[in-house]
């Protein structure tokens, strides 16, 4: 409920937001008048019905996703995208309904400054997020399988970031002498995991080793309605090059031996 609430509010906020930085590029560039030549009321309204459609853009680019990570160049050239698109439907809109032509340079405005407002709003409204997420109790409770070095850092790396993704337990079916990793219990072996998984709520399984194992674990989260995740290094990846696309239909994980910079715009 948690988690609802606030992405319902994201959602509203973008949505304002959108209307308010195109209102701000009006007055910006006609000045702090109602003009007659160009009027306010026309420019709201099509900005206002223009919004939904954006926002939708938007949410096809999975900014909302729960472990999106809002501050990265690949997450900006999506809001940029989304920036422009927001632009055409505004021109499209405005066009169709009051056949006039108005400022090609407020177009230019109002690109920008959704682009770099809608942005540092997801930053900081990002920080916002995981904070209350991670309230106690966290919203997303999640069990850790190994205890690796890698599932080490991948718990490092969750905790640091502020993740919505709490690790709460580990399980490890060799055992371990250690009693924590990273502050996060070490509850035994993998004989105790329906036990786990009940009494911490678990919301989210991320498997770090024990790859003959897989099946079982996710035949658990299947049941408990528990999200599944793998971690590369579990079948031997370790580069961290790896990525997951569809081949007619069917996701696929790809490595590939070597990337070139313009592979970026294509993954």
């Amino acid at each position: 409920m948690r988690y609802r609430l606030l992405l319902i509010l994201w959602l509203l906020t973008d949505l304002l937001l959108f209307v308010s930085l195109y209102t701000l590029a009006y007055f910006l560039r006609v000045g702090w008048i109602l003009s007659t030549d160009f009027p306010f009321d026309r420019f709201l309204f099509t900005t206002i019905i223009t919004a939904p459609l954006w926002l939708l853009v938007l949410g096809t680019t999975r900014t909302f996703g729960l472990t999106r990570n809002q501050a990265t160049i690949r997450n900006g050239a999506y809001i940029a995208y989304t920036a422009l698109v927001g632009v055409a439907l505004f021109t499209l809109a405005y066009y169709f309904r009051y056949i006039t032509f108005f400022s090609r340079l407020l177009l230019l405005h109002a690109l920008f400054y959704t682009f770099v407002g809608v942005w540092v709003w997801h930053i900081l409204f990002q920080r916002f997020e995981r904070w209350c997420l991670r309230l106690n109790p966290p919203t997303f409770p999640t069990l850790i399988i190994g205890t690796t070095r890698e599932a080490a850092e991948l718990i490092r790396s969750l905790n640091k970031n502020r993740n919505p993704l709490v690790p709460v337990a580990i399980l490890d079916s060799q055992g371990n002498k250690e009693n924590f990793i990273e502050s996060v219990p070490i509850r035994g072996k993998l004989h105790k995991l329906e036990q786990v998984l009940a009494a911490e709520n678990i919301t989210h399984l991320i498997q770090c080793s024990d790859l003959e194992q897989s099946l079982n674990f996710l035949t658990a989260c299947r049941k408990r309605r528990i999200t599944y995740m793998l971690l590369p290094s579990t079948m031997g990846m370790v580069e961290r090059d790896e990525w997951i696309d569809s081949v007619e239909g069917q996701p696929v994980t790809v490595v590939s031996p070597s990337l070139q910079w313009w592979h970026w715009f294509i993954r």
